[in-house]
């Protein structure tokens, strides 16, 4: 998966060069030409390009869509740009060339333009809107590209990478403060009801296989395979479709280099760590909020399913109605595990352009272990996989996922017990005068007149909850308590009872 612009003036040996690139390689090579064959003036160029090229090559004719010409499966070689322009394509140049950019994300493609500019401006007005387009082109070509090559007097330079300086703590914490979790807030000793993860630890089924594995597999180096075939088989998916991460966390921090998204829309409310890592890879954001089923335009469009911090459950069709037709959907459904059933998960759907991100470590109580994975088409799944690190999930995560699979029932209680707690909790809230969010899963959002002053107290009492106010779009006032067992919870309200 890779971009390569070669660039260079006319007769300067950039599209012998580019054939040389695509040349070296075992794959199949599509050539996408955007000489027209019927002008008798180009007859004798594409007759030299034609003799010059491996005649298993495929060649097709360039169309307005060169993103729809490229090949998963190879290398896609477009040869070239200033001529496809000229064919009266100015103003779509933009949106085309974006798509094709995203195309490479999954695909490796190499193109040939002419370096704009080097030359008097052209006193046609024609020419001169020739020229702008194609300067514009090639800059957004070159921003986005792995590899731009400069090709002089049949000479390749390799250009320098632009200038990344580090993003300021501004830029990436970007008030509010998004690298902000909940177990920042507990204390060794603490009744935890901020960090939204089953209490108790591991059930005893699960303790049992990690025990083993510890013991059988944390001896050699990680195999993912049984792991990837469970969690296939559970979504009646293909294990060529799952791509197992180090919790849900690593997925969404894989999207940045994986699919180099110009344009990100977040909807909120959602989990910080994924604007916190997109903006680390320099990618423009735009939050939104109540997208109300429209369609957005982005590049890549990420829904949060149970949402966090307040719990709401999307239908299928609310977040299938985010997915513009040329967008790629990221669904984070990390605490749908925790909602019986699972109503509304697109995790059995095959779906163009759809990923959904899944974490396994709220529901088993085991945070440390960072059990996680994305669920996508093999093209994208591939493009994680291609930017991940090696070994990236450890014997006893796999273990703790491939157990999960085969313990269906029991998952499925666990459930249950996670939507037991939250209704316990939202039933004791009703005696306070609070608003309080209805929720899906095992945290309950609530709002109160002084949050930072109801926090401490519960502090003072050895009671963590977790301030909403790091979130997009909410205060201080805001507060998100994680549900726990029916004495538990009663401890908590008649603590916020008093403190209020």
């Amino acid at each position: 998966m890779s971009l390569t612009l070669v660039l260079g003036g006319t007769r300067s040996g950039k599209s012998a060069h580019a054939e040389a690139l695509a040349t070296d390689t075992s794959r199949p090579v599509r050539y996408v030409a955007t000489a027209d064959p019927a002008d008798v003036t180009m007859a004798s160029r594409i007759a030299a390009h034609v003799s010059r090229r491996p005649p298993e090559w495929e060649t097709v004719l360039a169309q307005d869509d060169l993103a729809a010409t490229v090949i998963s499966d190879g290398v896609t070689l477009i040869d070239g740009l200033g001529t496809w322009l000229a064919g009266g394509r100015f103003e779509s140049a933009p949106p085309a060339i974006a798509k094709l950019i995203a195309a490479s994300a999954v695909a490796e493609v190499i193109v040939v333009a002419e370096q704009a500019g080097e030359g008097l401006l052209p006193t046609d007005h024609l020419a001169r809107a020739w020229l702008d387009a194609l300067g514009e082109a090639v800059q957004l070509l070159s921003a986005a590209a792995d590899r731009v090559v400069y090709v002089v007097a049949g000479r390749p330079l390799t250009l320098p990478p632009p200038s990344r300086h580090a993003p300021s703590p501004t830029t990436v914490a970007d008030q509010p403060d998004l690298r902000h979790h909940g177990d920042r807030d507990v204390r060794p000793g603490d009744t935890d009801h901020a960090v939204n993860v089953l209490a108790g630890g591991p059930p005893d089924w699960l303790r049992a296989v990690l025990l083993d594995a510890l013991n059988s597999a944390s001896s050699r180096y990680p195999d993912e395979e049984a792991a990837t075939a469970a969690i296939a088989a559970m979504h009646d998916r293909e294990p060529a479709e799952v791509v197992i991460t180090n919790g849900a966390a690593e997925a969404l921090w894989l999207l940045g280099p994986a699919l180099r998204p110009r344009h990100v829309a977040l909807i909120q409310p959602g989990f910080t760590e994924t604007e916190a890592a997109l903006r680390m890879h320099g990618i423009q954001l735009e939050r939104i909020f109540e997208p109300d089923g429209r369609t957005v335009t982005a590049d890549l469009v990420v829904v949060t399913n149970p949402t966090s911090p307040d719990g709401r459950l999307r239908t299928m069709a609310e977040v299938l109605a985010l997915q513009g037709h040329d967008t790629i959907l990221v669904v984070d459904e990390a605490f749908m595990s925790m909602v019986p059933g699972e109503p509304g998960s697109l995790v059995r759907e095959r779906l163009k352009g759809v990923i959904v991100v899944r974490s396994l470590t709220k529901l088993l109580s085991v945070p440390g272990l960072r059990a996680g994975y994305a669920l996508a088409p093999v093209p994208l799944a591939n493009a994680i996989r291609a930017v991940r690190p090696p070994w990236s999930v450890n014997a006893l995560a796999l273990a703790a996922l491939q157990a999960a699979a085969s313990h269906p029932a029991e998952m499925a209680e666990l459930a249950r017990r996670a939507a037991a707690e939250r209704e316990d909790l939202q039933a004791r809230l009703e005696a306070l005068p609070v608003r309080v969010w209805p929720s899906a899963t095992n945290f309950v959002l609530i709002e109160v007149p002084n949050g930072p002053r109801l926090v401490d107290a519960l502090r003072a009492r050895r009671i963590a909850v977790r301030s909403a106010g790091t979130f997009p779009g909410f205060t201080p006032n805001h507060i998100r308590l994680t549900a726990r067992d029916a004495e538990t919870n009663r401890e908590l309200v008649l603590a916020l009872g008093d403190a209020l």
